[in-house]
């Protein structure tokens, strides 16, 4: 086996990698980007090299750059991990021009099922079962029109060199096509660098099912069972399970065979991922191929016990496939939980900021184990708009479903992210909904469950405020000195005293009290209503509160993180951020201005979709955004007229930048 490898990528997958080299004996080295230095992956390989800005067209996409790296270094082989290069049969290409070994596929099998027309070509040859549509290279959007009606309405428009989601959207109807067609093609040429796209049938209420597959230099090939990835937003993954739900053996073995013969079509080498569209009654279509290893990989790990980053390596060494398929075994269940900065609440929107507070659950990294967490990042690092939004993979493991759904449930109870938004509370509510804990499981599941998974009021207010007036004493009581005249718990000789704290949560203004008897008792009262009130304080972050008026007390056991004015407070019951206001450090301030519409996040101006002069109406797209590889419409908050557009097609616009004014 080689002695020294360069990985070519960044975040958790690097990290994995080097983890798993270092355990082999093998010296790594990193490269990384101006926003990277001092990155996690960096700090985890033996040797690191800069190799641009934070673009990643500036840098990880700089293969020539890589391969100089990788020479300097005497690197002998070049770990492409996922996304970026990792599917780039002219990155492969040039790694073996080289001299290097390109620890993935031949870059013959990249091209063959790089180009998703091309696949199912010759997917089609190979027998495995195909969804009707056009994967032809006649690009002219009329024909692509008659194309798609042809198929019959609902059709998925998808980028033939994509992937991740991006270039992909679902049409319902002809008069939605021809805007539907221009944006996946901006979308497909911004992230591939190609245009072209194929039409396929909207299978209705479909299943994602994928096939892990492996093959190694001698000719032989296995699979390694299936995950189901069918819990998806923006047609990008949000749950991934192994084994899928309700398989048979007699069908995993029937899908097994397929993508074997789908990996053999195209002389397949080392780790690679069949995916199938499913019906709910069973039947699958082959969908595409990727030829690299899958963010998911990890719940395929947890079920079979072994680590798809050493068969990797083994495999790109020469060496024969570790078992045979009569070998590989399944035990228990595994599910993992793509932890990303985004707002669910606004359709997923990506979010960036540092991480004040990352806590997670009791786990192991890179083993099997009943937790597992995968991250590229830590406490203090940033979340810039440049690359992915993903933070980390949670990943649990159980003998059943219903032990890993448990499991899932506490671990992402006990992780506590601070300083800019994610979506761990929608996880949680998304592992908990009737068709996910039922396995009725489709695409089309979060859309279906909207009502359990969006605007739900989370931690109850009682609760969180309780929590902030704890912090607040906590805080107080660890400034306090033996004078007594320096104390500020309010105590009195006689009768009682009562506090104010003024609260804001989701934009709405909350008056708390907080009244102190010369007993010693103490009582809240939020909206009105009055309760009990006792804290048994461990630290400024974890509290138990005892809440509640006579049998009916509760006890709660909470943690809370301060930044500046706003509190995060964690309990089993969910979560919640509330601002506790300074009254008289904000005199003054008025509301904001109106007439401005500003971005959600930082990303490129795309296109304007309104001009200056242009009437208006609430909810009408009046701009598209770039942000972390996806396009996001940014729709008119009132009616108007459009008085004057603030920036230019191309410009990069900053988080909460004004856009354009309305009148």
């Amino acid at each position: 086996m080689f002695k020294k490898i360069l990985i070519a990528n960044r975040g958790e997958i690097a990290c994995r990698v080097a983890a798993t080299a270092r355990r082999l004996g093998l010296k790594t080295v990193a490269v990384y980007s101006e926003a990277d230095a001092r990155a996690k992956h960096v700090q985890a390989c033996d040797e690191a090299v800069l190799i641009g800005g934070p673009a990643p067209r500036d840098s990880y996409l700089q293969w020539q750059r890589i391969l100089d790296a990788a020479k300097a270094t005497g690197a002998e082989a070049v770990h492409p991990g996922y996304g970026f290069l990792s599917e780039n049969e002219e990155f492969a290409t040039a790694c073996k021009n080289s001299g290097l070994v390109f620890i993935g596929p031949p870059a013959s099998a990249i091209q063959a099922m790089g180009l998703k027309a091309e696949s199912k070509r010759l997917m089609e040859a190979a027998g495995v079962p195909l969804v009707p549509g056009y994967h032809g290279a006649d690009q002219d959007p009329a024909l692509l029109k008659r194309e798609a009606e042809r198929i019959g309405f609902p059709v998925l428009i998808k980028a033939s060199a994509g992937g991740g989601g991006k270039g992909m959207r679902a049409v319902l109807k002809a008069e939605e096509f021809d805007a539907a067609l221009a944006s996946c093609k901006r979308e497909a040429i911004n992230s591939f660098g190609d245009d072209a796209v194929l039409i396929e049938r909207y299978v209705q209420k479909p299943r994602h099912i994928e096939i892990q597959v492996f093959g190694d230099t001698q000719g032989d090939c296995v699979y390694l069972f299936e995950r189901d990835c069918s819990v998806q937003r923006r047609h990008q993954k949000v749950l991934e399970e192994a084994p899928a739900p309700g398989m048979t053996a007699e069908r995993r073995a029937e899908m097994g065979h397929a993508a074997v013969a789908a990996a053999k079509a195209v002389g397949y080498v080392g780790a690679g991922t069949v995916e199938f569209i499913c019906e709910q009654d069973g039947r699958f279509y082959f969908m595409e191929m990727n030829t690299r290893l899958q963010v998911e990989h990890p719940v395929t790990e947890a079920i079979t016990g072994q680590d798809l980053v050493e068969w990797q390596l083994r495999v790109a060494s020469g060496e024969p496939l570790p078992l045979k398929q009569d070998q590989l075994r399944m035990h228990g269940h595994a599910i993992e939980a793509r932890i990303c900065a985004e707002n669910p609440e606004a359709g997923f929107l990506p979010a960036t900021g540092s991480l004040s507070v990352a806590r997670w659950p009791a786990h192991v990294s890179f083993q099997r184990g009943d937790v597992r967490i995968d991250s590229g990042v830590g406490e203090g690092d940033a979340i810039s708009p440049f690359y992915d939004s993903m933070v980390a993979k949670l990943i649990v493991w159980g003998e059943d479903r219903a032990q890993a759904l448990a499991r899932l449930d506490a671990a992402l109870r006990d992780t506590h992210i601070v300083g800019l938004q994610t979506n761990v509370a929608f996880l949680r509510r998304c592992a908990s909904t009737d068709s996910f804990t039922q396995a009725d499981l489709d695409t089309g599941l979060i859309e279906r469950e909207r009502a359990a998974l969006f605007e739900q009021a989370g931690l109850p207010l009682t609760i969180a405020a309780a929590a902030v007036v704890a912090h607040t004493l906590a805080h107080e009581a660890s400034l306090q000195t033996s004078d007594p005249w320096s104390r500020r718990d309010g105590w009195r000789m006689y009768g009682a005293s009562a506090r104010r704290f003024d609260l804001e949560t989701g934009g709405t203004h909350h008056e708390v009290l907080l009244s102190r008897h010369h007993h010693g008792g103490m009582q809240l009262t939020v909206e009105g209503q009055a309760h009990a009130f006792a804290v048994n304080s461990a630290s400024l972050e974890s509290h138990e509160l005892l809440l509640g008026e006579g049998l009916d007390q509760q006890r709660v056991m909470v943690k809370t993180y301060a930044l500046g004015e706003q509190v995060a407070v964690f309990a089993p019951q969910g979560s919640a951020l509330l601002t506790e206001i300074d009254p008289i450090a904000h005199a003054g301030e008025g509301a904001a201005e109106a007439g401005r519409l500003t971005a959600p996040m930082p990303g490129k101006m795309v296109s304007f979709l309104a001009q200056p002069g242009d009437t208006v109406t609430k909810g009408q797209a009046l701009a598209v955004m770039e942000a972390m590889k996806m396009e996001h419409t940014i729709n008119a908050p009132r009616d108007g007229v459009v008085a004057e557009l603030l920036f230019a097609v191309g410009d990069q616009v900053g988080d909460g930048a004004e856009l354009l004014r309305l009148e």
